[in-house]
């Protein structure tokens, strides 16, 4: 099969999503200017660059309390800064029931039953008992083609890691088994790893 995005492609749902994983998420906590707390799960999301270390997230749609995007896009845009939780597996309903479209100023740390923590050096909260979080400053936000499509880029400025992630001196996935998104509505969790060599 061969379909040009422009024309559809005939399927019940849309195969890009499934085409393009597993995909990590990025559990985005963001505060407004008002000191309201936000939390949301991005699965258009990676690392970006090492030096100085740098992510990126991918919001994709809008709110109509948002001015053509949503919370954390907004909230970003006013503060300048996030946090980028890691999601383990055991906080997978924590994470599907962060990611309802509420309203602005909903709190959904206190929806999804968790456990908010003060970041160290930005004005943010963090997920208490994540594998891992990192403190961002915003560099850029960039527009997209297409409505509501905007990609926000930050400087990773500070980085949590839970003790027991920590195995010889490296940051073990294993420990805490990270969530992928797949297409649709489904997941993945990384179970196994395995090493290769590069040629040079």
């Amino acid at each position: 099969m061969f379909y040009q995005p422009k024309d559809g492609h005939g399927l019940p749902h849309n195969p890009f999503n499934a085409i393009v994983t597993p995909r990590p998420i990025g559990w985005i906590s963001s505060r407004d200017s008002a000191g309201n707390d936000n939390l949301a799960p991005y699965s258009f999301f990676n690392a970006v660059a090492y030096e100085p270390p740098q992510v990126m997230f991918a919001s994709t749609s809008a709110k109509a309390d948002q001015d053509g995007t949503k919370d954390s896009v907004a909230n970003i845009r006013e503060t300048g800064v996030f946090c980028v939780n890691i999601v383990e597996y055991a906080m997978r309903d924590a994470m599907n029931a962060s990611s309802g479209m509420y309203d602005k100023g909903e709190d959904e740390f206190a929806l999804a039953g968790l456990e908010k923590v003060a970041c160290e050096i930005i004005t943010c909260a963090r997920v208490a008992g994540a594998p891992a979080a990192l403190e961002c400053k915003l560099t850029q936000i960039v527009k997209l083609p297409g409505q509501s499509n905007y990609t926000v880029f930050g400087e990773v400025k500070g980085v949590h890691m839970r003790d027991d992630c920590l195995k010889d001196g490296a940051f073990d996935v294993l420990a805490f088994n990270p969530l992928a998104r797949m297409g649709y509505k489904d997941y993945t969790v990384v179970r196994e790893a395995f090493s290769l060599e590069r040629p040079d």
